[in-house]
């Protein structure tokens, strides 16, 4: 018998249950083919709707996986969505990108083990949802980069905080600052993702993951969780970010990143 969340329809997700002796494991996939599986404020309802309907189910899965279709992870935010953003003023922008940001990290409040399996590129606020789950399994020759300060904006989705947590200030850093684009492999022997294997082996080698996770025992795993991650510094700098961004989007260098994205060449940013 189907669960709840599993009866659904969704525009932007996919959702794939496999029953094993040790109990459920769901896997969500992003989809939206039309732009790399860009996060759109529809996907975001969705995907936040699904990780509360799994939440409230009387038996958990005992994992769950996030992975993404079209051999891609996620392109990052959707072009339409960041020129709305253009258009908004200040206060308008504060409060959305909070509420945004807070759709797709609700998978970090999921109770039980989350894996994401990065098969493919993932940029700027898509590379930070991964930040946001346990653990990762990279494609190998993925490409991966916190684009935010080359598109004229602070980070966002938690990543000036996720990436520090992870890997420390000085790589975390780095990431940050420089923009870099970086493959699986650095992923792997930097500590960030626990494996990293060929694109067409990345969604088997996290099932294999969680087959593993499954055979421990639930109830430890929840506790665990509780006390892994602390929410309220999470969201103290998600608040920081959205206040940063929203100043970033009304400001003349950003303008100039969407008018660059159009006319398909490099912004020339002046700081105002």
């Amino acid at each position: 018998m189907k669960s709840r969340f599993e009866s659904k329809e969704y525009e932007f997700l996919e959702i794939e249950s496999r029953e094993t002796e040790d109990g459920k494991i769901v896997s969500i996939f992003l989809n939206n083919p039309t732009s790399r599986n860009s996060m759109t404020w529809k996907m975001g309802e969705e995907f936040a709707d699904l990780i509360h309907s799994i939440k409230k189910e009387k038996v958990l899965p005992r994992v769950v996986i996030v992975s993404g279709r079209n051999d891609v992870f996620c392109a990052g935010g959707d072009l339409n969505l960041l020129r709305s953003f253009s258009e908004k003023s200040f206060s308008q922008n504060r409060r959305d990108m909070r509420k945004f940001y807070g759709f797709f990290l609700s998978v970090r409040k999921l109770p039980v083990p989350v894996i994401a399996a990065v098969n493919g590129h993932a940029i700027g606020a898509g590379l930070s949802l991964t930040f946001g789950c346990d653990l990762r399994i990279f494609a190998e020759e993925g490409k991966y980069s916190f684009n935010f300060v080359r598109l004229g904006i602070h980070p966002g989705m938690g990543s000036s905080f996720l990436s520090p947590e992870l890997l420390g200030k000085s790589l975390g850093g780095r990431l940050l600052l420089t923009g870099e684009t970086f493959d699986g492999k650095f992923a792997k022997t930097c500590g960030l993702a626990l494996d990293s294997v060929p694109k067409s082996e990345v969604y088997s080698r996290a099932m294999d993951l969680a087959l593993s996770l499954s055979k421990a025992a639930p109830l430890a795993l929840q506790e665990l969780k509780k006390n892994l991650y602390s929410w309220k510094q999470l969201d103290s700098a998600l608040k920081k970010e959205a206040e940063s961004q929203a100043r970033n989007f009304i400001s003349d260098d950003f303008k100039e990143t969407i008018k660059s994205i159009l006319e398909k060449r490099e912004p020339k940013f002046t700081g105002k």
